[in-house]
């Protein structure tokens, strides 16, 4: 019907392991050089170890960086640590022309995480106090967005099989105590490529679920 916004599915992308500056710059610049026409993609990888800070975050969150990297970085939010092991999800969706308001996107990520661990015998559950979503109290996915001439990047980052030592040198997401959990220590064995894999599908289901929901007042793109 004429007015409904279309959603063609994204390309996804496998990355692998990848630098985190550069990969940040690249979104950047897929997101300023896009135009109306430009196909929408998520990029799946992992990343070398590294800690970023949010626009506003508070650098003292960060208690003992030693041999890891502290790049401060255009999302929102405080400190998180990204390293081998971890799933980074990064949509890059024009979220206009997609009819999603930035709510939807972040309920989206955080929902296909909870069905993927759901897939794998596992109760994950987001917060409605702090984005992300957690496993008895642990948090074992992280959410940052950031949205520019109505393009998302940044995105989420899932603990499948990592070193969480590198969180307890920082009060992870600004919470001084917080404990992070990840699909290998909850019995999941798959290997990071293959969470990204079925990941990839569940989180197009939630995208397509919420656009299908009737518009509220509140949604925003």
């Amino acid at each position: 019907m004429n007015g409904v916004p279309t959603f063609a599915p994204p390309r996804v992308k496998w990355l692998g392991r990848v630098a985190y500056e550069p990969t940040w710059r690249a979104m950047q610049a897929f997101t300023e050089t896009r135009t109306a026409d430009t196909p929408d993609e998520i990029w799946l990888l992992e990343h070398d170890p590294v800690y970023t800070l949010g626009m506003n975050a508070n650098p003292s969150h960060v208690l003992f960086a030693r041999d890891i990297p502290v790049v401060q970085i255009d999302r929102g939010g405080q400190v998180t640590y990204h390293g081998p092991g971890q799933l980074v999800v990064y949509p890059l969706i024009d979220v206009r022309r997609a009819g999603l308001g930035v709510r939807d996107l972040v309920t989206a990520l955080e929902g296909a995480t909870v069905d993927y661990a759901a897939s794998v015998g596992i109760t994950a559950e987001p917060r409605a106090d702090a984005p992300g979503v957690y496993v008895k109290g642990a948090k074992l996915a992280s959410v940052g967005l950031r949205i520019r001439r109505n393009g998302s990047y940044h995105g989420l980052a899932l603990n499948v099989d990592m070193d969480l030592e590198p969180f307890s040198r920082i009060n992870p997401c600004g919470y001084a105590g917080l404990q992070m959990s990840q699909l290998a220590t909850l019995g999941c064995r798959e290997t990071l490529q293959s969470v990204g894999e079925a990941f990839a599908p569940l989180l197009l289901r939630r995208i397509l679920a919420a656009l299908t929901k009737p518009a509220s007042p509140a949604r925003k793109s």
